[in-house]
């Protein structure tokens, strides 16, 4: 089981001071007493992995009822710090405290291959009794019989979800929950993380994903934690102005410094005057500056110019395909012309990269015909990252022995190539298999932007990136001038990007059919047609027979009955309230624990709400049946 229970002093100690802001928004580490519902804190952590420091002496307090999203740059530690917090990692310095008998669990990127056994088996391994997993398999919606190696990835992921919740974890810890899972089952995460799990924090680069849970974000910037207690879009509000009032204050300090330093160089008659004190302070000046630990820099991406391609792109007429005698398209057209972005969605495994290949003229169509047009410089981003070549260091992947690149006619070192996508000159000869995955999304685009293009083709481009390098890949997608073909389960990104979406869809039936929407995700959710579907059967405390009778509500339940709706009204009335106070940014001024109580109630009622909807509606049928039967 991924979970193990830290060890705890006594009495537990805390972090995080407000700074600056005055609203309780940016909070870094200074020592306090643990509030009564901090569950667990770091105090003093500091690490450091080879040359690199990771964590220099940072402390965090995690409260109950907290979702929080702990983001930072590639490479930054932030798989790092959550192996410290589940226990696999002691740290160089510092220790972790926590409340007695509290058990962390961790949800790890990948999920263990070459496991066996069925879904019942592998989540019953976490712990718990037989009527706890029962009850977690029908919240993950999982049928316990099946085996676990017949499962989807998204599947395996979700079942061991279940094998980690059934050590009955007070935190969970989720490393990038939302990568490989298409938008589904990101839908169906969400959800069951808001109702189910109490206090959680997660690494993730999905914006709907983190603006849908998180209620306070915790940065890893420059080896230090910055905790902003407020929701996703506040925080981005906050950090733009924290960035620029730092670069006043640094650029203001640096200007002194050259003053001083032109002073001290003055001609011998100024010297002899000099103050013992300033030349004191000059010193320690000196001493700050060479401390300062500098932000690293963007990326600089740019697409290199292949010319305009022909006006026509790609045409499609009655287009049918099939796989292993599975439908992917049936009667499939369309016409893509220079400049338009086409975003294609569905669920995994439903065809979005076979029907990428369909419209490239890769494979050829079982009915109907594809037409591509003329002058198309076609650059390929391959969501296994294929091209990649792990043996082999990151800046042969990018030009082989050559030691130069050719980019928009200049021709560039590789090392200064790479530069310009943050690897070092050290990193640049480090083999591929020791990048993180973020990295190897990085190298991938660097490798892409040296052909030059006027059709890009990108197969789920943003997992593993942190969010300042997806912003800049966004932007860049969005002023691109060619033709962009873009699978992606990132909802955001979609909605920002593109300008009409190809969509794999269910009509309720087993069959799939592709659709063509204007707009990205939002914009499809708005268009797509109705479903009807058939309610589901009730459920019944005792096995019944079709030919069971109907009954009368009792007196009991006829009065439960009679108040549920007045019940129903009061919980939704506070369930707003509760909300509505979330949703103001002043409701995060100062102690974050009020934050985190109205989120837990917040997720308790939404649970209660769920449950009281569900008995509303078995009584009203009861009654309905009644009724039916004595006319």
């Amino acid at each position: 089981m991924e979970w193990t229970q830290p060890q705890f002093g006594s009495p537990p100690y805390e972090v995080g001071c407000p700074l600056g802001d005055g609203g309780g928004g940016l909070r870094n580490a200074s020592l306090h007493t643990l509030t009564p519902m901090a569950l667990l804190s770091l105090q003093n952590i500091s690490l450091r992995f080879a040359d690199t420091q990771l964590l220099d002496g940072v402390s965090l307090q995690i409260e109950a009822g907290e979702r929080v999203c702990l983001l930072g740059r590639n490479g930054s530690g932030k798989s790092t710090l959550l192996r410290l917090l589940s226990g696999e990692l002691a740290p160089d310095a510092g220790e972790i405290v926590s409340q007695s008998g509290t058990r962390v669990a961790r949800l790890p990127q990948e999920v263990p291959q070459n496991v066996t056994g069925t879904t019942y088996e592998i989540i019953a391994a976490g712990g718990g009794a037989g009527h706890e997993i029962e009850a977690l398999l029908s919240r993950l919606k999982l049928d316990g019989d099946t085996p676990f190696e017949s499962l989807s990835g998204g599947l395996k992921r979700r079942a061991w979800l279940g094998r980690v919740l059934a050590g009955a974890p007070d935190i969970l810890l989720l490393d990038e929950p939302t990568n490989h899972l298409d938008i589904d089952s990101i839908a169906w995460l969400e959800e069951f993380l808001v109702r189910y799990v109490k206090t959680l924090l997660f690494v993730s680069h999905d914006r709907a994903f983190v603006r849908r849970l998180a209620t306070r974000i915790v940065e890893i910037d420059r080896a230090q934690l910055l905790s902003w207690d407020c929701p996703y879009d506040t925080y981005l509000e906050r950090k733009e102005a924290a960035l620029e009032a730092e670069s006043k204050q640094r650029a203001l300090f640096d200007k002194r410094l050259a003053q001083e330093e032109v002073w001290i160089r003055r001609g011998v008659e100024a010297r002899r005057t000099k103050s013992l004190s300033r030349i004191r302070e000059l010193v320690k000046m000196r001493e700050e500056r060479s401390a300062r630990r500098e932000r690293l820099g963007s990326v600089q991406m740019r697409v290199q110019d292949a010319g305009r391609s022909g006006h026509l792109v790609v045409e499609a007429e009655n287009v049918a395909f099939s796989y292993d005698n599975r439908p992917i398209v049936r009667d499939f057209s369309t016409l893509i012309l220079r400049g338009d972005k086409i975003g294609i969605i569905g669920p995994n495994g439903s065809g979005k990269t076979t029907l990428l290949r369909l419209l490239l003229g890769e494979i050829e169509p079982q009915e109907g015909t594809i037409k591509l047009g003329t002058r198309l410089e076609i650059a390929y981003f391959d969501q296994l990252r294929a091209q990649l070549d792990d043996e082999q260091s990151v800046q042969w992947n990018v030009c082989g022995e050559a030691s130069n690149v050719t980019f928009n006619g200049q021709s560039i070192h590789i090392i200064g190539y790479l530069n310009q996508w943050l690897f070092s000159s050290e990193r640049a000869r480090t083999q591929v298999k020791f990048l993180s995955g973020g990295e190897r999304n990085r190298l991938l685009l660097a490798k892409l932007f040296t052909q030059p293009a006027n059709v890009l083709v990108m197969d789920e481009p943003t997992n593993d990136l942190d969010a300042e390098t997806l912003d800049l890949l966004e932007t860049l997608l969005m002023e691109f001038l060619g033709t962009l073909l873009l699978v992606s389960h990132d909802r955001a990104f979609l909605n920002n990007v593109v300008t009409s979406s190809l969509v794999f869809e269910s009509d309720g039936s087993s069959e799939t059919h592709l659709r063509e929407y204007v707009g990205g995700y939002d914009d499809w959710l708005r268009q797509r047609p109705k479903i009807e579907v058939a309610a589901p059967p009730k459920t019944a405390t005792k096995p019944a027979s079709s030919a069971a009778k109907p009954r009368k509500l009792s007196w009991k339940e006829a009065r439960e009955l009679e108040e549920l709706p007045s019940r129903l009204e009061n919980m939704e009335a506070r369930q707003i309230e509760l909300a509505a106070q979330l949703s103001e940014p002043d409701f995060y001024r100062g102690d974050g624990s009020r934050a985190a109580s109205v989120t837990a109630e917040l997720a308790q009622l939404e649970g209660e709400l769920t449950q009281a909807y569900a008995r509303w509606e078995e009584l009203l049928e009861i009654e309905k049946m009644a009724t039916a039967k004595t006319t």
